[in-house]
């Protein structure tokens, strides 16, 4: 299917549900008890997505917001109203239908947030050709769209080029735990239904690496379908484009605090836990970004650590039998390779099958962020516990 009768298909099909009130794509979480305070109700009942725009809780008075497909402008409005009167937000969204509903009721926003006039622009365009100028945007946030777009590396690269020097994003989307097979791919329903142009995870995150964005970190995930043994599920990311002039710094060393027992960041840097590792400033400037900042010390000095000090951290297995149950786990950054103290090595993106210790390792307060967990399992199991080690431990 070309890429413009695919872009054709999907604005069609989201100008109808404009009209009709038809569902789209998965259930969101928003409070709108709160929202309907000042947001009409015109655009609640079209708001469309698969999570929650969680960037928002980042934001500060006089940023400027950009809305990758604002639709009726749900999320623009709430923008609004956490920027200030001072702050700026953009949507951009290719459907006219969404555009008039969302131009319409900004001014009864502003009203209601008692602003002068509407702090809030809404502009026809595509994700793939953003019409925002270089360098503008402090927070980019989505809300299950960019799986619509059918080159997504061009989008990523269109964040970059918009995002301040600094500036950062937090976008929800859909994803798959295995490549979408062609006969989904060409299924035009399956499109508007955030199904068909669903990347892994792994090609997702690398994408954003790709467009020049680092610190790419899960701040949430949720199941959502399994078609055919395809399991889709909703993650929201967020991750950062680096100041171009690195800021000078006396830190010269990180040391990994853990849980992870060995970690590669995104530059490319081993670290093994409580053992001090050069660094550049780059990555200085890189490991103080959340939520690497918490698993490292950064020092001027080298600086061991080890499990007399409260700084190490560790979840260890508990010595027992397991059990086999069907889950996955799936690192979701900031990390491009982990390892835990149980052997087990996690490389970003690529579903791993665990046992039940492992899972209730990853559960754990240090793990439990940096992980989507799935389960494969057609139905329930009745496992008896093993040990699965040659050594007759487990794991």
């Amino acid at each position: 299917m070309a890429i413009d009768e695919i872009t054709q298909k999907v604005s069609d099909r989201y100008a109808r549900a404009a009209s009709t009130g038809e569902q789209m794509c998965c259930p969101t979480s928003y409070d709108f008890a709160d929202l309907k305070s000042f947001i009409p109700e015109e655009v609640l009942k079209i708001s469309y997505g698969c999570g929650t725009p969680a960037g928002l809780k980042t934001v500060s008075h006089g940023e400027t917001v950009l809305d990758i497909g604002s639709g009726g402008g749900i999320d623009c409005f709430e923008a609004s109203r956490l920027v200030g009167p001072t702050g700026r937000v953009i949507g951009i969204d290719m459907t006219d239908t969404m555009l008039a509903i969302a131009r319409k009721n900004a001014p009864l926003v502003a009203t209601n947030l008692g602003y002068p006039m509407s702090n809030v622009e809404f502009r026809k365009g595509m994700a793939d050709a953003i019409p925002v100028i270089d360098g503008a945007i402090d927070l980019i946030i989505s809300n299950c769209v960019i799986n619509l777009a059918p080159d997504k590396r061009k989008v990523f690269r269109e964040m970059f080029r918009v995002a301040k020097p600094g500036g950062r994003f937090t976008i929800s989307d859909i994803v798959a735990d295995q490549p979408v097979p062609q006969y989904l791919v060409h299924d035009t329903d399956k499109w508007g239904d955030c199904l068909s142009g669903a990347l892994t995870l792994t090609d997702y995150i690398a994408g954003m690496v790709g467009a020049g964005f680092l610190g790419i970190h899960l701040i949430k995930s949720s199941p959502w379908q399994v078609i055919d043994g395809i399991h889709f599920f909703s993650v929201t990311l967020t991750g950062y484009k680096l100041p171009a002039n690195t800021p000078v710094s006396t830190v010269r060393y990180a040391t990994l605090r853990g849980p992870f027992s060995r970690v590669v960041d995104e530059l490319g840097t081993t670290y093994l836990r409580g053992i001090p590792q050069p660094i550049t400033a780059e990555t200085v400037c890189l490991l103080s970004q959340a939520p690497l900042a918490a698993q490292f010390v950064l020092s001027p000095d080298p600086l061991w650590l080890d499990r007399a000090d409260d700084r190490w951290s560790a979840v260890y297995p508990i010595d027992a039998p397991c059990t086999w149950s069907g889950h996955f786990a799936i690192l979701a950054g900031p990390f491009v390779e982990a390892a835990d103290d149980d052997h087990h090595v996690y490389h970003r993106g690529e579903p791993l099958e665990i046992c039940s210790k492992t899972l209730n390792v990853l559960e754990a307060g240090g793990y439990a962020p940096h992980f989507a967990i799935i389960n494969r399992a057609g139905q329930s199991v009745s496992a008896n516990s093993v040990t699965c080690a040659p050594n007759g431990g487990c794991c």
